[in-house]
């Protein structure tokens, strides 16, 4: 016997509407782990004239930065330009209902999706009740793109995000010479022809890069039946590791050395709040071979966490 194969209905529009039927264009931002999508955000508020709402949907912490931060009211963080930002909430639904209940829009919305999420699968919820798609923004990192000794897994995720971006931020720049910036550039140019192509250290230097951010205007069809099929097996697999308590910074730079042998993958990113016995709450970052700690402001202060570490299988 042949299983049926469900199809998918149109989308249909609720009964009512929120905000007088007015929509709020929603920008979704992607892209590989630790390419910058936070930075990115960051230098976006910085300039934001207007009420922006920004969702997270990616693991650990939010880092929303602290000289744009007023207050916190349990999940939501008050921005100082008007902003409202959703902390990581569990599902895109939740997240968006939250932001229908306020009695007044946001002019935007911005969508940090998870470092492994598939952009185009979550592109649907742009046609959601009071929102309208404004697109796809994929942040791509230099250092990744010119690795040809990533694994093929990963390389196939970056591509497929970059086919599907309507506009591409290049990141660290800086991590590879001249020569492997060009071929970035001239990959880019190949497998998203025509998309525009910025570059995140010069692109916050005017308030005009924020309307080119928000300002998309993509032009996509909609409806859960162009969502693309999931795959059988997904090649990351999410860990969750304690940290030891009482280690002062030398000490958790040494433990987080020693992480990727207690890993059977490949390690390719962690992230988390760790309380120090020197300098107190620092926020951890491993990308690949990359190791940051920095000391977290006094005004994203928040209980530490566990390091959720993602590892390619």
């Amino acid at each position: 016997m042949t299983a049926e194969v469900p199809v998918a209905m149109p989308y249909q529009e609720p009964e009512y509407l929120p905000w007088d039927g007015r929509r709020v264009p929603i920008t979704f931002v992607g892209g590989y782990l630790g390419a910058g999508k936070t930075t990115a955000i960051n230098e976006v508020l910085a300039y934001a004239d207007r009420p922006i709402a920004v969702i997270v949907n990616d693991v650990g912490a939010v880092n929303i930065d602290a000289s744009l931060i007023r207050g916190r009211h349990g999940d939501t963080i008050e921005l100082t330009n008007g902003c409202v930002c959703c902390t990581s909430i569990e599902g895109m639904g939740a997240a968006l209902d939250q932001i229908r209940a306020r009695p007044e829009p946001p002019d935007n919305i911005i969508v940090e999706l998870s470092g492994v999420a598939e952009p185009q699968r979550m592109l649907p919820w742009g046609q959601s009740a009071g929102f309208i798609l404004d697109g796809l923004v994929v942040v791509v990192a230099a250092d990744q793109l010119a690795d040809s000794a990533l694994p093929g897994s990963i390389q196939t995720h970056l591509t497929d995000q970059i086919v599907a971006a309507d506009l591409i931020i290049l990141t660290k720049n800086d991590l590879v010479d001249e020569a492997s910036t060009g071929s970035v550039r001239a990959r880019l140019a190949l497998l998203a022809p025509g998309t525009p192509v910025f570059d995140g250290g010069r692109y916050a230097a005017s308030p005009g890069a924020v309307g080119r951010f928000l300002a998309l205007g993509a032009r996509r069809p909609v409806g859960p039946n162009l969502v693309p099929d999931s795959a059988l097996f997904d090649a990351h697999h999410v860990d969750l590791f304690r940290v030891p308590e009482s280690l002062n910074l030398a000490a958790l730079d040494a433990w987080l050395r020693q992480l990727p042998s207690q890993l059977t993958g490949q390690l390719v990113r962690a992230k988390g709040v760790a309380d120090t016995t020197d300098v107190g709450l620092v926020l951890v970052q491993v990308v690949g071979t990359r190791f940051e700690i920095t000391v977290v402001p006094e005004a994203e202060r928040q209980a530490a966490t566990d390091l959720v570490v993602i590892s390619l299988r």
